[in-house]
């Protein structure tokens, strides 16, 4: 019981980074249905950034955070920009393909600038292990668990309540029927990516912290498992998302923890399979008819 309380404190920390980096998938799917999949070369640079912040300044960890969430914020507008906003009435193919080739692209500039050698992150948070009981939780753990549950409500009162919050729901619901009613839907998609990206950042920080290393490649597997994440949840739907994020993080340290380590990545996407075979639109999502 000691072991597996553990494991499902670990799972609800690695779930958390998963919830946010799906958060960025959801979130731009909903607004111009999307599936970037370069987003997990945006929490590999929002690692980075902390990575560059952290070795040549000696600012404190939430400084590094912040300063990682604006600059990953920027690259992902730019990313929007370039690549996506000239393919904006082209078909959904060519914009999907378009999010592979930024995503091998993001990877090859970061082997080309960084080398594929993975760097050591500074110990940005110390690392004092807390007694609960029986039970003992890392303050990286802890703070991890901590940041992404605040930056998750942040972003629940932002779409809920704020005037920008209520342009990208209008977005998603109807992008035209939004533009007839004054939103600027280039402002509201470009602001939509940069939200992703810094929670795709902040997702990439804590997982470099988490782990120790930052390296080219290190977005690829978080990356997709927060794909499927999303997808478990309803993608397009930010509790979703967050759901998605918690449940393979549980499942994914629970099989580590009480089967061999091989099996972990067949169980989390074998769990997509299953989701897309029974119910395709998710736990919390909604079967939609299109008339014709």
């Amino acid at each position: 019981m000691v072991l597996f309380l553990q494991q499902l404190i670990n799972g609800l920390s690695v779930g958390s980074i998963y919830a946010l980096i799906a958060l960025g998938y959801t979130m731009v799917y909903g607004i111009i249905k999307l599936i970037n999949f370069a987003h997990g070369e945006i929490m590999m640079a929002g690692a980075y950034f902390a990575f560059l912040i952290a070795v040549s300044t000696n600012l404190p960890f939430v400084a590094v955070m912040l300063i990682s969430m604006v600059l990953a914020a920027v690259l992902g507008v730019v990313i929007e920009r370039v690549a996506y906003k000239p393919l904006r009435n082209a078909p959904r193919i060519s914009l999907l393909i378009t999010a592979i080739g930024m995503s091998l692209f993001l990877q090859n500039l970061a082997l080309v600038i960084f080398r594929a050698d993975p760097k050591i992150m500074p110990t940005l948070i110390a690392k004092h292990p807390i007694n609960i009981g029986p039970i003992q939780v890392g303050t990286v753990t802890l703070t991890t668990l901590v940041l992404s549950i605040i930056f998750m409500v942040i972003l629940d009162v932002f779409v809920k309540k704020t005037k920008p919050g209520k342009a990208m729901r209008a977005v998603s619901e109807d992008k035209d029927a939004a533009l007839l009613m004054g939103i600027n839907v280039d402002k509201t998609i470009s602001l939509t990516f940069a939200i992703g990206s810094a929670l795709g950042a902040l997702g990439g920080v804590l997982y470099g912290i988490t782990y120790t290393q930052v390296y080219p490649t290190m977005g690829i597997l978080p990356g997709l498992k927060a794909f499927i994440a999303a997808v478990l949840g309803g993608i397009g739907l930010i509790p979703g998302a967050v759901l998605g994020g918690f449940a393979v993080g549980m499942v994914e340290t629970i099989s580590k923890a009480y089967l061999p380590t091989q099996w972990t990545d067949a169980i989390v996407f074998g769990i997509l399979i299953v989701v897309l075979l029974i119910k395709p639109t998710g736990i919390l999502g909604k079967n939609e008819k299109e008339k014709v």
